[in-house]
């Protein structure tokens, strides 16, 4: 066995190295709960799996409150509370949240299940983080271990869910651009936009593309013919806009690579989707062929994004609180 031993300035020096390469995650760890509420991920995973039996949806709806809860505010839970006493202004009255976001009900059961088990431990952003990998791995995608230690924000912020969170109508460099505001690169926005791998999107948020795209009087070119029709059909003009729509028409429930398999022959059910693909000179084009043709790398990216944008701004160690019930800042 070989043995090593550093001088004192040469440890100092690799200290330095690991902090620069493994920069600190917040206090962010995924044993965050070991001694407090060691069950906290079998709690939220066994909820997770109760309400997929009824409810076929929920699981993108759940990693979406995690996506729209992060992008405002950080991972603070801001989006769960209602308005009421100090809350003034909820974000779920955000034009990007009303009447879309969904599972709130299904955030109260998990909440009340951790509550019974370990009273004031776990908050509600922890939750939310840990709900969207159950999510994603019980709808056969991949598993990975959340990073635990969010603490719950005191206020929400529905300006900035209206100006922060990406519109289903926007350019692609306004989307990069969101991202970046966040810390995210592009290769996060490629992977993140994955999880439209399953769920579904009401007609007005892609209609725009089926009748008179930018006012040009004809559809979006970069839809294929043979989907346009479905879509023409089942968002007909002056139609019912929140008429639901399957956002991967191959495996609508199922968390794969068929979203960017999707892209490659012009089926992206939104805007923001396609134009991954069919931007021209856009550096997502390699990354979006790359994920159609290796699942793997998929996954393998997506994990890492997951992670990235978990820890978005998080409130650690005695910031914020822990909430007791999710909807409402404790004392109110």
């Amino acid at each position: 066995m070989v043995s090593t031993t550093y001088s004192l300035p040469a440890t100092i020096f690799l200290v330095t190295v690991l902090t620069v390469v493994f920069p600190s995650k917040g206090q962010l760890n995924a044993t965050f709960y070991s001694s407090t509420c060691p069950n906290v991920s079998s709690i939220v995973r066994n909820a997770v799996q109760q309400a997929l039996q009824s409810d076929s949806r929920i699981a993108a709806s759940l990693i979406r409150l995690h996506f729209h809860d992060c992008f405002v505010n950080g991972c603070d839970a801001s989006l769960l509370l209602d308005q009421g006493g100090n809350i003034t202004q909820s974000e779920k009255n955000a034009a990007p949240n009303f009447n879309s976001a969904r599972g709130f009900d299904i955030v109260d059961n998990i909440k009340s299940a951790l509550e019974n088990s370990c009273p004031g431990v776990v908050s509600c952003a922890d939750l939310l983080a840990l709900a969207a990998e159950s999510s994603v791995s019980l709808s056969g995608g991949p598993s990975w271990n959340v990073l635990l230690g969010r603490r719950d924000g005191l206020t929400a912020n529905q300006g900035g869910a209206n100006t922060s969170l990406p519109s289903p109508f926007e350019s692609l460099a306004n989307l990069t651009s969101k991202f970046s505001a966040v810390g995210l690169d592009t290769n996060d926005l490629v992977a993140l936009s994955g999880a439209h791998t399953f769920g579904r999107a009401q007609c007005q948020f892609f209609s725009q593309r089926l009748f008179n795209f930018s006012g040009s009087g004809s559809p979006d070119p970069t839809l294929n013919s043979t989907y346009l029709a479905t879509l023409q059909q089942n968002c007909p003009q002056n139609g019912n806009g929140s008429t639901l729509n399957n956002l991967d028409p191959s495996s609508s429930d199922a968390f794969d690579n068929n979203y960017f398999s999707n892209l490659l022959t012009n089926q992206g059910l939104l805007q923001t989707d396609q134009e991954l693909f069919s931007t021209n000179g856009s550096s997502t084009i390699s990354i979006v062929n790359n994920f159609a043709n290796n699942q793997t790398a998929f996954f393998q990216a997506f994990v890492q994004s997951m992670i990235n944008m978990g820890n978005i701004s998080p409130l650690t160690g005695s910031q914020g609180e822990i909430r007791t019930d999710c909807k409402k800042v404790n004392g109110s």
